[in-house]
């Protein structure tokens, strides 16, 4: 599969994930909660959990106790508690009971009537049952006007709400053109915070003297191209080897430890194109001692592939 339609199947299957909050509002407008500590210092693990007839929906991160009016986490032992969630599109009504900072209860969501005009006035279109998840994942108006002040391509409500999700902002967007790449595109944004294309990544692959694009970048991330396995194929003599042909290597095994053990063999210095072709047709040091085991001593790599092919143990 090429990088392209890599990152196309990673956008349609996050766009998929905000359909579905939308799916679950337009069922029910009330669910469940949960709170309790979290790994995170000066945050609380917090979930919303809607239940309808057919579907349930829970969504969980990290929030700022500051985020709760009216609920005070520093009060010890179990106590009934009532408290509010506000967002620009609209607000969660909470109650439930909570014991040494771990608790439960039941939400009712009430969307903020003025929240699609607003909307609308900077160029997004809300409809009722994709408000809840834009109060969820807090699409707050000032977000929505930043990130269209960014002129991105292919920005709309359902990308804002991805955007949310997965913490691409306008630091992050700024972070990643600092080390020059002027991408405007939201899906590959997206892409990028979904597998890890951090500017601490493309810095590190632009040291190793590469000028990678987009594509090559999400590929990488998928397929585990660190810069770190390319320095340890660096001491194997495989120095600035094409970003596609690294990206083969992750994909069909062509290791640091594959190198070594076929230059055990007789064989110093591969292709890399020959060391993939070995890998996809299954030449590996067994196939290769067993044939010298019978006589076969000087083979290139080209006849091994092709034995390979015509089925020849």
């Amino acid at each position: 599969m090429s990088p392209k339609k890599l990152v196309a199947g990673i956008v349609a299957s996050s766009i998929a994930l905000v359909c579905a909050l939308a799916l679950f509002a337009a069922e029910t407008q009330t669910g469940s909660w949960t709170i309790q500590p979290s790994d995170e210092q000066g945050k609380v693990r917090f979930a919303l959990i809607q239940h309808s007839k057919n579907h349930s929906n829970h969504h969980e991160s990290d929030w700022s106790p500051s985020s709760f009016e009216g609920l005070d986490l520093s009060i010890q032992g179990k106590r009934e508690v009532k408290f509010t969630i506000r967002r620009d599109a609209g607000r969660f009504e909470c109650e439930g009971y909570i014991a040494n900072s771990e608790g439960a209860g039941v939400f009712h969501f009430f969307p903020d009537g003025k929240y699609a005009d607003g909307m609308s006035a900077i160029g997004f279109s809300v409809d009722p049952d994709k408000q809840f998840g834009m109060a969820v994942q807090d699409v707050s108006l000032d977000f929505a006007k930043e990130m269209k002040n960014l002129k991105l391509n292919g920005l709309d409500t359902d990308k804002l709400i991805a955007f949310r999700i997965f913490g691409v902002d306008s630091k992050f967007i700024q972070a990643i053109r600092a080390e020059g790449l002027n991408t405007n595109d939201s899906d590959k944004l997206i892409a990028f915070r979904i597998h890890g294309v951090s500017p601490e990544f493309v810095r590190s692959v632009r040291a190793g003297g590469y000028t990678p694009g987009e594509d090559e970048l999400i590929a990488m991330r998928i397929h585990g191209a660190t810069p770190e396995w390319i320095a340890q194929l660096k001491k194997d003599g495989y120095d600035h080897v094409e970003l596609q042909k690294l990206i083969a290597f992750r994909i069909h095994g062509v290791s640091p430890e594959f190198i070594e053990k076929i230059k055990s063999l007789g064989y110093a210095h591969p292709e890399p194109d020959q060391l993939i072709a070995m890998r996809i047709h299954g030449v590996t040091p067994e196939f290769i001692s067993n044939l010298k085991a019978r006589g076969m001593k000087d083979l290139t790599i080209d006849q091994l592939v092709s034995l390979r092919i015509h089925g020849i143990d």
